[in-house]
């Protein structure tokens, strides 16, 4: 089968998918907040949770797109949803033997699930219709993505962070088992659900075909240089996404917040998540177009960053948070440049897209290297040269159709 013939509820299927993908990605702020206290590790200790969490996406990409390949879009999804289940089973053996180091096993088999997830769901909004409005289809699944982010702050931000330090750290680390739990029972009534779903397989190769002249004569994904340089955007955006989001607890901290109130501030950068998505949907491609935006949000970007770097206290907190809206377009608009016209190589090109996911393993974890060495606020310089390079693939990269 090529196309549904109701893609409406195949995007609503694939909605619920991105609002796992948000509450299970986003909690991350909090454990990483949660852990460094009950722990009592550095900053680039507590990071690890973002590392092991985003570097699975490199060492599962490739494996995943042929896993894809036998299995398929819709069984593909099934069996990462299992996967993801038994990533956060792991965290209650985790929690009763009081070891970091499981559950940073746990968080990295958790990624391994989001990979087959990712690796199938991201090509399948993108080519389900015309992929020159693919931004605006992303930007609905952002919506569930970030919305689900935002409850999960509410809800793991209550149960992890409130009163956190004040008994022994087995009496605070008890509390992520009965939540843990029932995340792996939702888990895997989903993986059900969509087993015995209506969503149907789609054949990329039909549908996403490269009429560039000399197309045809391509016989490697590496000769897409659009794809390349969108893989290495898509590397950063991840990155300084994360930076933006998992970071700012602990910034709060150290500017001199309680955390009563600090453990709130990752919703504000969902916040402005949120409103950019809601930008992109009545925008694009009406108005403006996906690579436009994408230019704007670079832009955004450094300014928001360097806005961050020269300010203190709440106002700097504010536009690390603003953050939010800035890369909000980002990935909807990197996604459907970077794979526009793949053909047969669409499979392969989004895994190597998955694998710049990696950018949210290791430039939070550089980022925490240099709050330790130089300041918390300092090390905000490490999103200028990532948001420069973006606006160079939002005005430059994302054209080019030969090396």
């Amino acid at each position: 089968m090529t196309k549904t013939s109701n893609p409406t509820s195949s995007l609503i299927i694939i909605g619920l998918l991105f609002f796992i993908f948000g509450f299970v990605t986003w909690v991350n702020s909090i454990l990483i907040a949660f852990f460094k206290n009950t722990f009592q590790l550095t900053n680039f200790q507590s990071y690890l949770v973002t590392f092991a969490f985003f570097i699975s996406y490199t060492v599962m990409a490739i494996p995943a797109s042929a896993v894809l390949k036998r299995t398929g879009f819709k069984r593909g999804m099934s069996l990462g949803l299992a996967v993801m289940a038994v990533g956060t089973l792991l965290f209650v053996p985790a929690a009763k033997t009081a070891s970091y180091e499981v559950f940073l096993v746990g968080l990295f088999v958790i990624g391994i699930g989001l990979t087959v997830l990712q690796t199938a769901s991201n090509p399948y909004v993108s080519i389900l219709g015309p992929i020159e409005s693919a931004a605006k289809r992303i930007s609905f699944m952002g919506i569930a993505n970030k919305t689900a982010g935002i409850i999960s702050q509410f809800v793991f931000g209550g149960l992890l962070l409130t009163g956190v330090g004040s008994g022994d750290a087995a009496t605070d680390l008890a509390r992520v088992i009965s939540p843990y739990l029932i995340l792996t029972g939702v888990l895997l009534l989903l993986a059900v659900l969509i087993t015995f779903s209506s969503l149907p397989d789609i054949n990329e190769e039909e549908v996403n075909v490269d009429t560039s002249e000399g197309a045809g004569d391509r016989s490697s994904v590496w000769q897409f240089p659009s794809l390349v340089l969108g893989v290495i955007a898509l590397f950063l955006y991840v990155g300084v996404e994360v930076i933006a989001g998992d970071t700012i607890i602990n910034y709060g901290l150290s500017q001199g917040f309680v955390q009563e109130e600090a453990k709130h501030f990752t919703s504000y950068t969902l916040y402005g998540m949120l409103a950019g998505y809601i930008l992109g949907i009545l925008a694009i491609p009406k108005y403006i177009s996906q690579q436009r935006a994408l230019q704007w949000s670079a832009v955004l970007g450094i300014a928001f960053s360097l806005a961050a770097v020269f300010t203190s206290g709440y106002t700097s907190v504010l536009f690390i948070a603003l953050l939010g809206l800035a890369n909000a377009i980002m990935w909807p608009a990197i996604f459907p440049l970077a794979i526009a016209g793949l053909g047969r190589f669409t499979k392969i090109g989004s895994a190597l897209l998955i694998m710049g996911i990696a950018g949210g393993a290791l430039l939070p974890l550089l980022y925490g290297k240099l709050a330790d060495d130089f300041g918390t606020r300092e090390a905000y310089w490490i999103l200028l040269p990532c948001y420069v390079f973006i606006a160079y693939y939002a005005n430059m990269g994302y054209k080019k159709r030969g090396w």
